[in-house]
C-alpha cells in the first residue's frame, strides 16, 4: 500500500497530532486541577463539574500517542522510555492520583472530601512537572548532564505554568462570579511565564543545535517561518489584554483567552516538532532509521484510520453537547 519512507511520515504525523490534542485537552483539565482550591468546597465542586464530562476521556490521547510511538518506531520507543523511565513513572503515579481521587471524593464523607481535592491536586501537579521535565529532557537530547537536568527543571515549572495558563483560561470560559475573576487574575499572571517559558525553550534549541538555527533562518524558509513566533508572541500580546479587558466586563469574549491558548499552543508545538524533524530521537535516530517493518505498518494503518477518525468524532460531541457555562455538580 505505502512505503516504508511515507509510512514513517503518516504515523509520525498522527502521533504528532495525538501529542498536539493530549497537551490542550489534557493540559486544561490538569490547569484545572493545579488551581483546584483547598478551602473553597463550592469553588472546588465548580471546578470539577467544569472537566468532569471531558477529563478521563482527555488522557486517550496520551495513550494513542504512546501506542503509535511503540508501534510504528520501536527503537525510538525503547530508547525514550529508557531515558525517561523515572519521570514518566512519576507522571503515572500523577495519573493514578487523580483517577482515584475525582471518583472517591464523590463518596468520602465531607471530612475527607479536602484530602481527595488535595490528592487530585498533588497528583495534578505531579503529573505537570513530570512531563514538562521529560520535554527538557527530549529538547536536551537526553544527556546526562547537569545543565540537562537543570533546564529540564525549568522545564517543568514552564509547562506547569502553561497548563495552569490553560486551565484557568479554560474557567474563565466555563465559570462565572467570583471564580471566573479569580480565574482572570491567574491568568493574566500564567500567561507571562508561559511566554517566558516558550521564549527560552525556543532560544535554547537555537542555541544548541547549529541545524535547527539553519532550519529556521536559511532563505527561502525563513520568510515564511520566521512570521510564526511573531503571530505566536501576537496572541500572548492579544490575550493579555482581553484579559484586562475581561476583568471589568468578564461576560464579553469570555471564550477568547481559550481560544487564544489553542493557538499558541498549537504554534508552540508546530514550531518544536519541525525543529526537530525529521530526528524522532535528537542527534540519535530519524523516523527512517526507526520505523518499523512496512508490512506491519500498512496492516496496521487499516485501524488507525478507523480509531483515530472514531476519537476525533467523540471528542467533537462531547464538547458540543456539554458545551457553554458550567453547571452545579452533581454525581448520579
Amino acid at each position: 500500500m505505502f512505503d516504508q519512507h511515507t509510512l514513517a511520515i503518516i504515523f509520525v504525523s498522527l502521533m504528532g497530532l495525538a501529542t498536539l490534542m493530549y497537551a490542550i485537552l489534557d493540559g486544561y483539565d490538569l490547569g484545572v486541577g493545579i488551581l483546584l482550591p483547598l478551602n473553597d468546597e463550592q469553588s472546588a465542586d465548580t471546578m470539577i463539574a467544569s472537566i468532569g464530562p471531558f477529563w478521563d476521556a482527555n488522557e486517550t490521547w496520551l495513550v494513542l500517542a504512546i501506542g503509535l510511538l511503540l508501534i510504528a518506531f520501536p527503537t525510538a520507543h525503547s530508547i525514550v522510555l529508557q531515558a525517561l523511565y523515572i519521570p514518566c513513572t512519576l507522571m503515572l503515579i500523577g495519573l493514578i492520583m487523580r483517577g482515584v481521587a475525582f471518583d472517591f471524593r464523590a463518596k468520602a464523607i465531607v471530612a475527607h472530601k479536602r484530602r481527595w481535592d488535595s490528592v487530585f491536586k498533588t497528583g495534578s501537579l505531579l503529573a505537570s512537572l513530570a512531563q514538562g521535565y521529560m520535554l527538557g529532557l527530549y529538547v536536551m537530547g537526553f544527556t546526562n548532564t547537569l545543565e540537562a537536568h537543570g533546564f529540564a527543571l525549568l522545564s517543568a515549572i514552564g509547562v506547569s505554568a502553561a497548563y495552569t495558563f490553560i486551565g484557568s483560561a479554560w474557567l474563565v470560559m466555563k465559570t462565572e462570579g467570583t471564580l471566573q475573576q479569580r480565574a482572570i487574575t491567574v491568568c493574566q499572571s500564567t500567561v507571562i511565564i508561559t511566554f517566558i517559558g516558550i521564549f527560552t525553550v525556543s532560544l535554547v534549541n537555537l542555541l544548541l543545535s547549529p541545524d535547527i538555527y539553519q532550519k529556521w533562518f536559511a532563505l527561502p524558509y525563513a520568510l515564511i517561518l520566521i512570521p510564526i513566533p511573531l503571530i505566536c508572541a501576537s496572541f500572548f500580546i492579544l490575550c493579555w489584554f482581553v484579559l484586562k479587558r475581561l476583568a471589568k466586563q468578564p461576560k464579553v469574549g469570555a471564550s477568547l483567552p481559550f481560544f487564544f491558548a489553542l493557538l499558541i499552543f498549537s504554534l508552540s508545538f508546530f514550531g518544536l516538532a519541525f525543529s526537530f524533524f525529521p530526528e524522532i530521537v535528537p542527534g540519535q535516530l530519524t523516523i527512517w532509521q526507526a520505523v518499523a517493518a512496512p508490512e506491519s505498518l500498512n496492516f496496521l494503518l487499516w485501524g488507525a484510520l478507523i480509531v483515530v477518525p472514531t476519537i476525533l468524532a467523540y471528542t467533537a460531541f462531547s464538547y458540543r453537547v456539554f458545551w457553554g457555562k458550567v453547571d452545579e455538580l452533581r454525581y448520579y
